[in-house]
């Protein structure tokens, strides 16, 4: 078997609030392997989102390590953590967060850009991301006269703009009709057969998670195998 990409070792999360301390992540370990589609399932409340935020640098475990590629993510400062998060990992929420006042050409470029890309080098790779989610004749149009399906398509093809390692996705068909929600899906499994690129797919959607590579629930902040709860 190769190295892991990513790796987690006793990810502990807790809150406190004054002298009430709630323990969210219990120690959750883990592995995703380049190339994966791993699905992550569990009841609201589970910690799904929180071990979400700490695989991409949004929020820090209490305890435990997290690696990607081999790299500690909470050994580096602040400055190499926006830099990972801006070009190994890619990010695809529930609601796609595209800014509306730029056209989803603009939207799927904005990260190289950020990255320091001139602009007349990445514009040409944001359109054939564009056109590998099917929306190549739709770069000028602004968030508001796409549909949700559509949306969500530019918001993959942002994630994957820099060419991350990783794809972190939080409920990306949550907010979608049965068959937007497929043409996600679709997608996602092409993209990651083609790039490279491992999906860590968050899911309150069985039917979804079944069809992952990989299955994992989330229970009372652990990690526990899926089995024949899918």
């Amino acid at each position: 078997m190769h190295q892991p990409l990513l790796k987690c070792e006793n990810i502990t999360k807790s809150y406190h609030d004054g002298a009430v301390e709630t323990q969210v992540l219990r120690g959750v370990d883990f592995s995703v392997y380049a190339g994966e589609r791993l699905a992550i399932v569990g009841s609201s409340g589970s910690g799904k989102s929180t071990l979400l935020h700490i695989l991409g640098t949004l929020d820090m475990p209490t305890s435990g390590k997290v690696q990607l590629n081999g790299e500690d993510l909470y050994r580096a400062d602040s400055h190499r953590q926006a830099q990972i998060r801006n070009r190994e990992l890619g990010f695809i929420y529930q609601f796609h967060h595209l800014l509306p006042e730029f056209s989803a050409l603009e939207n799927v470029v904005m990260p190289a850009l950020i990255a320091g890309e001139k602009r007349q080098q990445a514009l040409p790779r944001a359109q054939a991301l564009l056109e590998k989610v099917g929306l190549g004749h739709r770069g000028h149009h602004m968030p508001p006269e796409l549909s949700g399906g559509e949306r969500q398509r530019v918001a993959i093809a942002r994630a994957l703009i820099n060419h991350p390692k990783v794809v972190l996705a939080d409920e990306p068909t949550g907010n979608l009709d049965a068959a937007s929600g497929e043409a996600v899906y679709q997608l996602i499994c092409q993209l990651a057969e083609q790039l490279g690129i491992a999906f860590v797919v968050v899911t309150h959607d069985f039917a979804l998670a079944k069809r992952m590579d990989r299955q994992v629930m989330m229970k009372d902040g652990l990690i526990v195998p899926a089995g024949e709860l899918l």
